[in-house]
């Protein structure tokens, strides 16, 4: 019986052993310091900076120094360092605060600039617009005046045209057109048939030209008395107005006289001279 007793004792001791130091271990866990919530709320901050592309790019320098401070808050401390603790807390907070405040306040500088930058080149646009209106605008003026100028050269070239064929001579009063006496058989003052083809192309030219108004004075030789000369000068006159005024000229437009004998072009000795005094001068004001 001896002998059983003094082999169970070794073993009996051992097993004491182990459960003492299982006991040890736990308590030793048990008492081992945890990371505190504070740093906890520090890291969660920060790592909520560090996956903001903005933050990231902004403020390098000071999440890298807030990382540090973050580590340093979160090395568990024993209860009677609880003063570095906080002061370890406290600066990882202000670290992070630092860092956002840089990342937010460099994030606003850049957007001004970005703003900035985009208000200046939307107001070059809109000079460059108006200046390519305003030169767009010049260029269709200057179209404009080249065409005018054109169609005033053309219209010009007409009027001369129309000016040549009627063998009219520009005066200070107009233009003056010369009938001469075929126009009317001796002492009448009735037109003549077949001998109309002037008084046609001063109806087309009247007819292109509505605001230009006329003037038609009846001439004689001297002779016969004043009277009857003036008279008749008159009735040649009218009768002018009357072909015009049939063939769609507005008679408002014309205007006649008679003058006789008053105002001779020529001398009244000879046939010649008397036959260029009988005339009809129709005048195209200007």
């Amino acid at each position: 019986m001896k002998t059983v007793s003094l082999l169970k004792k070794p073993f009996v001791g051992k097993t004491s052993a182990i459960v003492l130091l299982s006991s040890l271990l736990l308590s030793a866990c048990a008492m081992a310091p945890e990371t505190s919530t504070e740093a906890l709320d520090a890291r969660q901050k920060l790592t909520e900076l560090q996956r903001n592309p903005a933050m990231a790019s902004n403020a390098r320098i000071e999440l890298r120094d807030a990382e540090a401070a973050v580590q340093l808050a979160e090395q568990p401390l024993d209860s009677d360092e609880a003063m570095l603790a906080d002061h370890r807390i406290y600066m990882a907070d202000r670290m992070v605060e630092i860092a956002r405040a840089t990342g937010t306040t460099r994030q606003m500088e850049a957007d001004r600039k970005r703003l900035g930058e985009e208000r200046d080149a939307a107001r070059l646009a809109a000079r460059t617009l108006e200046a390519d209106a305003a030169r767009a605008d010049a260029d269709t003026a200057r179209s404009s005046e080249l065409e005018a100028a054109a169609v005033s050269a053309k219209a010009a070239q007409e009027m001369q045209r129309q000016i040549d064929e009627l063998e009219a001579e520009a005066t200070e009063r107009g233009l003056v057109l010369t009938l001469g006496d075929v126009l009317f058989a001796t002492g009448s003052a009735d037109l003549q048939g077949g001998s109309n083809r002037n008084l046609e192309k001063l109806v087309d030219f009247l007819k292109t030209y509505p605001d230009r108004n006329v003037l038609i004075e009846g001439h004689t030789d001297n002779v016969g008395s004043a009277q009857f000369n003036q008279t008749l000068s008159l009735k040649r006159a009218d009768s002018v107005r009357r072909y015009l005024t049939d063939h769609g000229v507005q008679s408002r437009r014309l205007t006649v006289s008679g003058l006789g004998l008053e105002r001779p072009v020529a001398g009244n000795e000879s046939a010649m001279g008397r036959q260029q005094n009988r005339r009809v001068e129709v005048i195209i004001e200007n």
